[in-house]
This record gives structure tokens, C-alpha cells and sequence, in this order.
């Protein structure tokens, strides 16, 4: 095994949830001719290591994220787009544009590639779920092993497809024909949705994969992590589960105990010292970084950077088109003295012309610098590959302290490992922490809540927060609203948000070619 696991092996699942692909008087004669890239089940899980292969192709299919959705856009870009912080400088993706401006339709071709891709995962981790335990010879531990990665990704799917669109089909048995009934599924509950996803995290969890694994497969401490977050967010709306704050900060607290005990860089989980380190690429999968979606520079090339850099500037050797950029109004809401936004902290303001070899230019506002990648982009005396490898964080240990701070407090009591953990971010940032005396219950949720914005900005998790909290932080007032009614501005134009846009609105295609997932969405 190498140390960052490349996951290049091509899907073996390809039967979409797509109805453009299942239904329609026009596709039989496109099904019924065979693709010889594709592998058959019944012919390929018939050794040991086809487990590990199987489930590299559903940590492989997470590379979606990055994957492009038309013209200056990425399909990570969806969720930063709802999120109220960002704007684009280029205008040119009508797509992104409606999203940005909470316009958009089922017709929107980011919501619909997130739905395809999601269900592509899940229909490859049903097969490895299925089959696994079929093989020949293979060993019960590697069993235990490979069907519980299986089922840590499931989850991590169906996780985010609950979450933005609510009741979903719920497949969890593999279709590998166009002529199964499960080709047009009906819509399960969410509540229905959430079991399949607390039951597969506890089998991942009883897997018991090491609590930290460099090679970039999930890690215990990244299985208990995504269930703390699972918890969490059944914890708010719509699910409002009595208890599951408590159950949230109980399972965080395992991850953060675990941390206390082990502090070493290749072995432990923490906080990095510096923000500087969370991007740094020797660090990857280490420490803070409890789990992430894998790339390698010339292999599996990452598709962010260009949507982070200030539009044609020619400051680095990937390239800039700028579609997501911070909002000046939403920086301004740092605290002073707030590291995060100083020159490099998580934004930057300045950078090298020539490719970013050249002399040193101002840009005149700030761009994200989170997810900058030095050996991709270059700089003065290092000229960039234009490759970029860096990983995409999808849990840090920093989420994972304010995943605790703010469950342990909605459970009741404001302790001081609460305290502490909050405090634990806000250190690193160069702030200081009021004392614990100070907050009531209330302002201390207000306080972590605030830091879950500043801190894990532009990480594709405010949208969710939004809609988990119906919340929408005014950055101009420093204050949560409620989410009905709240106004995004975007270019100078105030958008409402309606009780509609807490879920999407099911792909146009799928609902057009199968009506089994009537109705759609409210609102919609």
C-alpha cells in the first residue's frame, strides 16, 4: 500500500440513478449494446483483492467533488454558491450564476451531476457490500474490513443526499440490469434514510480500522467523526431527534479523547500549529486532517484551483477564472487581530505575476488561499506544475472540536472541555476566548456558531449548517436571522430565501422519466 492510496481503478458499477439513462422509448438499444470497459460483477469478484479494488472505486468516485459541471465551474462549487459567502467575478456558468442568486431549477446541471455521482457511489458500494462476502478464500478479517469501508461511504453518500434533498431512494442492493424494478425507485423517508446511515457508520465503526491511516483510507477516527456529524445534524431541523445532541457529543468527545493521548504529527490528531501547516501537501491525512477526498498531482489531478484565483490574472501556473470568491462583507466580519484573515492566513490579497514567478501584485480584495497549492500554482524561484494534488478536507479535527463545543452545550451544559475546545480554535487563530463565566447558553452557541463560519468557511459545510440550524448568519450585524426571509445580496440584488430552498428540487430528468418520485420537493 502506498502512502496516499492513488484509488485509480475505473468503476465497476456504471448503472446510474439517471432517468435520461433508465427510462425512454429512445435508450433500450444504447443499454443493450455492451461496454467493454466495464467489468461484470459475476466475473470480478472472484479473488481476494478484488475487495480492496472494489472499494477503491468507490473512494475514487468521491473525486466528483472536483469534477466540472460546464464553463468555469465545478460541481464543489454548488454548496459554497448557497452558502451566501461567495460570488463569482466571471459570470459566465448560468448554472452557478442561479445558485448564487437562488434561482435555480431541477434543470441546474451541478444539482444534477451531485445526484447522479452520489448514486453512482452508492451503487458501487452496494456491490462491494453484496459481493465482498462471496469471494473465494478471502479472509474474514479483510472481509470485515473492506465491507466496512463500503458501508463508511454509503453512508458519507447518502448522508449528503438526505441532507439536501430529504426523502431519496434508499437502494441498497445492487441493479445491474435496466429491466430491474429498482431502475425507478420510489422515495424513502428521511427518517428511514438516516437508519441506513447510523447503522453503516456502527458496522464501519466495528470494523475497527486503525484511528489514523495515512494512506487516505477513513480511519476510526474518521468513521466516529462522520457520525458525530450524523448525530449533530439529526439533532437540528427537520429530524429534531431528542438526545442525538447528547449522542453527538459523546461520540466527538471519543475522537477529541484520543487526541489528548496522542499528539505526534504521523500518529496522533490535533490541531496544526499554524494555518500555514493544514495546506502544506506533506501533511496530508495527518492530524488535522481527519479525513479527506484523495487527488495526485498527474494521476488525479484536483479541479479547484482555478475556481478559488482572482479571474485572468496570470498569477499561477493553473490558471484563474475565479467563480468562487469571498464576499467582501463576509471577510470584514473576521474579528481584529484574526490570523485567518491576515495575508496567507486562509485568504490572500497579493501573489507573483508571471505565472507567480514574477514580481509581487496586489489584487486590491482577498481570494481564498485555504486550499492553495503551492507546487501546482508556483511561485518565485519554483515555477508551478499546473497539476494540482492537494487534497480536499471533508473532516478536520476542527470540526470536530466544534461539533463537541456546540452539541455539548445544546445537550444541556456548558462544561468546560466545551469551553476548551472552542477555545482550542480560537487560540489558533491568535484570539482570545471571553471567559466561561461569561456566556449563557445561548451566547455560547452563538459563539460557536460563528467560528463554525469563520473556521470552516469555503469547506462546503455552511449550507448545511444553514439549513440543519435554519439559520443565516448576517455578516453586516453579526447575527443569525432566521433562514425564511433572509436576504442574500448578490451583484447589488437582494434575493428572499423562501421555505423551499431548505431542500432542492429534484433533477429534472429523473422526475420527468420516473414517476415514482412524485411529488417533487415543496415549493418546487
Amino acid at each position: 500500500m502506498t502512502k496516499k492510496m492513488k484509488f485509480n481503478i475505473h468503476k465497476i458499477f456504471a448503472l446510474f440513478l439517471s432517468g435520461a439513462l433508465m427510462v425512454g422509448s429512445g435508450c433500450s438499444g444504447f443499454l443493450d449494446e455492451e461496454d467493454p470497459s466495464n467489468i461484470e460483477p459475476e466475473t470480478f469478484f472472484t479473488f481476494p483483492e478484488h475487495a480492496e479494488l472494489a472499494v477503491h472505486g468507490i473512494y475514487e468516485n468521491l473525486r466528483f467533488h472536483s469534477g466540472g459541471a460546464g464553463i468555469f465551474v465545478s460541481n464543489f462549487q454548488m454548496l459554497d454558491a448557497l452558502s451566501g459567502t461567495a460570488e463569482t467575478e466571471t459570470g459566465q456558468n448560468s448554472d452557478l450564476n442561479n445558485l448564487y442568486t437562488f434561482e435555480h431549477t431541477g434543470d441546474n446541471l451541478l444539482l444534477s451531476q451531485w445526484w447522479r455521482e452520489l448514486y453512482e457511489g452508492i451503487g458501487n458500494a452496494n456491490l462491494a457490500i453484496t459481493k465482498i462476502p462471496t469471494i473465494p478464500n478471502i479472509k474474514p478479517e479483510l472481509q470485515i474490513k473492506w465491507v466496512g469501508h463500503a458501508k463508511f461511504l454509503r453512508a458519507l453518500h447518502y448522508f449528503w443526499l438526505v441532507q439536501l434533498w430529504g426523502d431519496v431512494p434508499l437502494m441498497t442492493q445492487p441493479v445491474t440490469s435496466y429491466l430491474d424494478p429498482l431502475v425507478t425507485p420510489s422515495r424513502a423517508s428521511k427518517e428511514s434514510v438516516y437508519d441506513l446511515i447510523v447503522a453503516d457508520l456502527k458496522d464501519a465503526e466495528a470494523a475497527e480500522f486503525p484511528w489514523v491511516d495515512a494512506s487516505g483510507l477513513a480511519s476510526r477516527a474518521a468513521v466516529k467523526s462522520l457520525l458525530a456529524k450524523v448525530y449533530l445534524v439529526m439533532a437540528g431541523e427537520p429530524m429534531n431527534k431528542d438526545g442525538y445532541y447528547q449522542l453527538a457529543a459523546d461520540k466527538a468527545k471519543e475522537v477529541i479523547d484520543y487526541a489528548a493521548a496522542n499528539t505526534s504529527i504521523d500518529k496522533g490528531i490535533g490541531l496544526f500549529a499554524t494555518l500555514d501547516l493544514i495546506r502544506t501537501p506533506a501533511n496530508e491525512n495527518k492530524f488535522e486532517h481527519i479525513f479527506s477526498i484523495q487527488y495526485a498531482a498527474g494521476i488525479a489531478n484536483a479541479g479547484y484551483q482555478d475556481k478559488y484565483l482572482p479571474n485572468n490574472t496570470n498569477v499561477t501556473a493553473s490558471g484563474e477564472v475565479g467563480t468562487t470568491v469571498p464576499k467582501e462583507i463576509f471577510l470584514d466580519s473576521y474579528e481584529a487581530g484574526d490570523k485567518r484573515i491576515e495575508e496567507k492566513g486562509y485568504y490572500f490579497q497579493k501573489y507573483f505575476d508571471n505565472g507567480g514567478t514574477g514580481s509581487e501584485i496586489d489584487f486590491n480584495k482577498k481570494y481564498i488561499y485555504k486550499h492553495f497549492d503551492l507546487p501546482a500554482n508556483g511561485a518565485p524561484g519554483a515555477a508551478g506544475t499546473g497539476n494540482s494534488g492537494l487534497n480536499y478536507p471533508l473532516i478536520r479535527y476542527a470540526e470536530v472540536l466544534l461539533i463537541y463545543a456546540e452539541a455539548q452545550n445544546e445537550a444541556g451544559a456548558l462544561t468546560a472541555d466545551a469551553y476548551n475546545a472552542l477555545a482550542a480554535v480560537r487560540t489558533r487563530a491568535g484570539l482570545t476566548t471571553p471567559d466561561i463565566g461569561t456566556f449563557t447558553q445561548e451566547s455560547f452557541k452563538e459563539a460557536v456558531l460563528r467560528e463554525r463560519w469563520h473556521e470552516l468557511a469555503f469547506e462546503n459545510l455552511t449550507w448545511f449548517d444553514m439549513i440543519r440550524l435554519q439559520l443565516v448568519y448576517d455578516a453586516e450585524n453579526d447575527e443569525f436571522d432566521p433562514f425564511v426571509g433572509s436576504v442574500i445580496v448578490v451583484s447589488g440584488k437582494p434575493h428572499t430565501l423562501e421555505q423551499k430552498h431548505l431542500l432542492l428540487p429534484l433533477p429534472a430528468a429523473d422526475f420527468r422519466n420516473n414517476e415514482n418520485l412524485r411529488p417533487n420537493n415543496p415549493g418546487w
